[in-house]
């Protein structure tokens, strides 16, 4: 027994690593752009590969506590939720590598506008990621359920970014590339927002045992 609640904690601890990697990749995929910083641009491009050898390991670990170890309720509960949230980090920090390759894209080449939506986007996400890994580590169901209500805010953010793009695009026929690239980053910026989503509502699956996945019980 005390095996199997040690190999739980460290479960747990290889996740808290690779949710930090994955916050600072995100972070500084929207620097990189942001700051036309190269420098950030390659240190998101080195953490992928830790971040994918970490999901190969947690994944291991959690599928081989399933099978042997057998558990029930809350014990189970943590390692399907391990399971899914280690995935739900791997594709984020793929999205902050994509969001990286846009920003080189654009780099040596003047912006068609200030970029203070992208970066408030930005910031709305990452308190999004932070605040669903915050509740997976306090196993805070209330702090959960803000980042789904937050999800709607984020979705309305990219719409009015995509308008605007659009009529840049409209107006002049020359922004046309930059402008799909910046569409491509709000597009990222809302899939990490769904990532950190699901994150929520696998810590509510977690703590309660209730499944409120496509929003069912933020809309009551």
């Amino acid at each position: 027994m005390r095996h199997f609640v040690e190999e739980l904690d460290y479960l747990r601890s290889r996740l808290l690593e690779m949710s930090a990697l994955v916050e600072d990749s995100v972070y500084r995929s929207v620097l990189s752009l942001a700051d036309k910083d190269p420098q950030q641009a390659q240190r998101v491009l080195q953490n992928e590969a830790e971040i994918n050898r970490m999901e190969i390991e947690i994944d291991d670990l959690a599928t081989r506590l399933l099978a042997l170890q057998q558990p029930m309720a809350t014990d189970l509960r943590l390692l399907t939720s391990a399971i899914k949230i280690n995935n739900d980090l791997e594709r984020m920090g793929d999205l902050a590598v994509n969001i990286v390759e846009r920003a080189l894209s654009l780099i040596n080449e003047p912006l068609m506008k200030p970029l203070i939506d992208i970066p408030a986007m930005a910031s709305r996400v990452q308190s999004m990621i932070r605040k669903s890994l915050d509740a997976f580590v306090r196993r805070d169901a209330e702090l959960a359920r803000t980042v789904l209500v937050s999800d709607d805010a984020v979705d309305e953010l990219r719409d009015a970014i995509y308008e605007e793009l659009i009529t840049y695009m409209e107006r002049d026929p020359k922004t046309v590339r930059q402008g799909i690239n910046l569409m491509f980053v709000a597009r990222n910026l809302e899939r990490l927002a769904d990532h950190a989503t699901n994150i929520a509502e696998d810590v509510l699956f977690l703590v309660e045992g209730v499944d409120v996945r496509h929003h069912a019980e933020a809309r009551e």
